[in-house]
């Protein structure tokens, strides 16, 4: 679980650093509570055996309203759910699983795996999506036409 949440905040983290006008001291403080709300949150809904098990519960979603784990971590470093709506995109759908954390940008955006590991018990893992394609949709706007976003690589 440790590994999957700390994707999932550095990849928020990083959306926010890319949208400028947040510190560096902020952005460590509002990943740290990050990974400390989703620890909290999900500390009962984790299932390594079977990890599709609580999926939705774990997902961290904006949609015109603002994910609870995203808003409290914001809020700590005194960062507005208005001036979060501002930073991040529109549209952001977090997936956070035993062994895989996905994202997709805008409704018909491209699912975008952010990290992924072979579960347990000689399970291959699955192949990668493109991730050209999801660089594309990121440097077109196409997921969220009301931003524009520089060009991000994601490493695990």
């Amino acid at each position: 679980m440790r590994t999957e949440i700390s994707t999932a905040a550095a990849f928020v983290t990083r959306l926010l650093r890319a949208a400028g006008g947040v510190g560096e001291e902020q952005l460590r403080c509002f990943r740290e509570c990050l990974q400390e709300a989703m620890r909290e949150h999900y500390r009962h809904h984790w299932f390594p055996l079977v990890p599709s098990k609580g999926s939705g519960y774990r997902c961290i979603r904006i949609n015109h309203k603002m994910d609870p784990l995203i808003g409290k971590a914001a809020g700590m470093i005194g960062l507005s759910h208005e001036r979060l709506f501002q930073l991040l995109p529109s549209e952001l759908t977090l997936w956070v699983d035993p062994f895989e954390v996905s994202y997709r940008i805008g409704e018909d955006g491209s699912i975008c795996v952010l990290y992924e590991s072979p579960q347990p018990g000689g399970k291959a893992a699955k192949q990668l999506e493109s991730r050209t394609s999801c660089k594309e949709e990121w440097r077109i706007g196409r997921s969220s036409p009301s931003k524009s976003y520089n060009m991000m690589t994601v490493s695990s």
